[in-house]
């Protein structure tokens, strides 16, 4: 077993998204290894330091009811949320542990099969519950939803849906499920986001840089922003960093080198240059907020693998390795296929390499990176173990950047 707490057991996340289509939770799977018990106790000391509170709630997901039993033991109040299986609360030992945490003010998320309620008298136990619907429950709450558009939203009398308010849910598969969700039932969150329906409605149409993105990256400018701060912000938008990369290389600029890295191309262009090509993106900028979990989630692989690269490494690489990360999923965003879309790019051979063809020097980080998301602790597990990577060292990489400043 690893010296380190973080060496014994195996992390996945999965981001919840809110009404205003931010990150307001994530849930983070903990799966002990089979070598050895987890110190809970140690486990949350060093989650405190590493994944500090901020302003999204914490939720840890036990893969074991002996680790979920020691969490209950250990976490303090009002900090990390536990969530609780329905189905372990038929042990009375950890049914016993739930109440003592509770009147301790831990927070607890409850969470249930496909369709099931918690029983009533379990409810006050729970700070909130995490569900999902049936395919008739969801039916039910399209047709609460088309009948609320054709009421005007006006009075509820005639459509009820089976989507309840103050609630988390997860298994949404559809935009008009998760719109409804959201802005119309006052759910507290919801868990995943079906990033392929979303995209579905653009099939026709090309999607363009978030304006608001573009917005604060003008205001950077005319603030004086450093070259780090404007860089950073532009990483935060994958669509834009690609469309620079390609203006940059453009022949429209006649450049005599070929610039490869948002750095060197912030540096050739100057802010005066770089400002005058925002506005000119700024009538076509795009106000989708469902687009935003997505290209947050693409963003943070980026910073995921940035961690995942060994700390030695010159600054350069760690550029280029934020690129694989960006650029590994901007087919999503562009309609087009990755190989049509990095073929425009002077991008390193590494990055091609490890986006198209899975090997080169970046490819384990990008696996490992894409494993994580999934939240399959057993494909993470199986991913390190091919790529030799430590799980304390993983586990640390995707710590740091879920706590990481947009």
């Amino acid at each position: 077993m690893s010296n380190s707490v973080l060496g014994s057991v195996t992390l996945g996340y999965q981001l919840v998204w809110n009404a205003w289509r931010q990150r307001c939770a994530t849930r983070l799977l903990v799966e002990p290894h089979l070598s050895g018990a987890v110190d809970a106790q140690h486990l949350l000391h060093t989650l405190h330091e590493l994944w500090p509170a901020g302003l999204d709630a914490q939720i840890l997901v036990a893969r074991t009811p002996a680790l979920l039993s020691d969490l209950l033991d250990h976490a303090p109040a009002q900090a990390l949320w536990l969530e609780i299986p329905d189905t372990w609360l038929g042990d009375a030992l950890l049914a016993g542990r739930i109440r003592k945490a509770r009147q301790r003010g831990v927070r607890l998320l409850w969470r249930g099969d496909t369709g099931q309620p918690p029983a009533a008298e379990l409810q006050d136990l729970f700070h909130k519950t995490l569900r999902s619907i049936t395919p008739h429950e969801a039916l039910a709450a399209l047709r609460a939803a088309l009948q609320r558009t054709h009421d005007g939203g006006g009075s509820h009398n005639n459509w009820t849906s089976p989507i309840l308010p103050g609630a988390l849910y997860e298994g949404l598969a559809s935009q008009a499920l998760v719109e409804h969700a959201l802005d119309h039932q006052a759910v507290w969150g919801v868990a995943g986001w079906p990033t392929e329906e979303m995209l579905y409605s653009y099939r026709y149409k090309q999607i363009q840089p978030g304006r608001q993105l573009l917005l604060d990256l003008v205001h950077a400018i005319d603030a004086d922003e450093s070259l780090e701060a404007l860089e950073h912000r532009m990483g935060n938008e994958p669509l834009l960093t690609y469309r620079f990369l390609r203006y940059a290389n453009s022949a429209a600029l006649s450049l005599r080198t070929e610039i490869g890295s948002v750095r060197q191309g912030l540096m050739t262009l100057g802010y005066s240059r770089l400002r005058a090509w925002l506005m000119e993106q700024m009538p076509h900028a795009n106000s989708d907020a469902n687009l935003q979990p997505i290209r947050a989630s693409i963003v943070l692989r980026a910073r995921i693998m940035e961690r995942l690269a060994d700390a030695g490494i010159e600054d350069d690489l760690r550029r280029e390795v934020f690129l694989c990360g960006i650029f590994s999923q901007v087919d999503l965003l562009l309609g087009e296929t990755l190989g049509a879309a990095l073929h425009r790019l002077p991008l390193p051979g590494r990055v091609a390499s490890a986006i198209l063809g899975q090997t080169g020097p970046y490819a384990p980080w990008l696996e490992t990176a894409s494993a994580l998301e999934s939240g399959n602790t057993k494909v993470i597990r199986d991913v390190c173990r091919a790529h030799d990577l430590e799980a304390d060292e993983v586990n640390r990489a995707l710590l740091r950047s879920l706590t990481a400043p947009a």
